[in-house]
């Protein structure tokens, strides 16, 4: 099994976009759970429904589950988000994160966590140029963007 941890902060354009070039690159989850902030709560509805069609377009329908947490919260973040991956951990499955869009509550509460616990990937999709930033994945020129792995050659031995 595989899950997807994704954040929406400011810009849906970058969470949906990191998410194509995740599929494109050939990782289809089974399940997606989407952390944001109070503030971004209305962009909820249209970020869920792109990851699903995206992902239909590529022949899998993963369950989407979303997590708010209060603005700037950076211990319910490291809480919720924390919790989250143990049990995903425990349960085996592959996971792979995304903090392209996060904002730095979130993405410190993935983070802290990411390394002890080896999560698989840690995605961020780089843009080199930011006039493309509100596009959609297929409409930014390939020359100007770039996903991070940031977990790529990296596996801890644990001590």
């Amino acid at each position: 099994m595989k899950a997807y941890i994704t954040m929406l902060g400011r810009s849906t354009w970058a969470m949906v976009n990191a998410y194509y070039a995740t599929v494109m690159n050939g990782y289809k989850p089974n399940e997606i759970y989407i952390f944001l902030e109070n503030a971004y709560k209305q962009n909820l509805p249209k970020a869920v429904e792109a990851l699903k069609i995206i992902s239909e377009a590529y022949d899998f329908s993963p369950k989407i589950e979303w997590e708010i947490i209060e603005e700037d919260n950076f211990l319910e973040a490291d809480e919720k988000i924390g919790s989250l991956l143990k049990t995903l951990k425990e349960k085996e499955y592959e996971i792979a994160m995304d903090i392209t869009s996060g904002r730095k509550a979130l993405v410190a509460g993935a983070t802290i966590h990411a390394l002890p616990l080896e999560v698989e990937h840690l995605f961020y999709l780089s843009l080199r140029d930011l006039e493309y930033a509100s596009r959609p994945y297929m409409m930014i020129p390939l020359h100007v963007q770039r996903l991070k792995d940031f977990m790529e050659g990296r596996r801890w031995k644990r001590l």
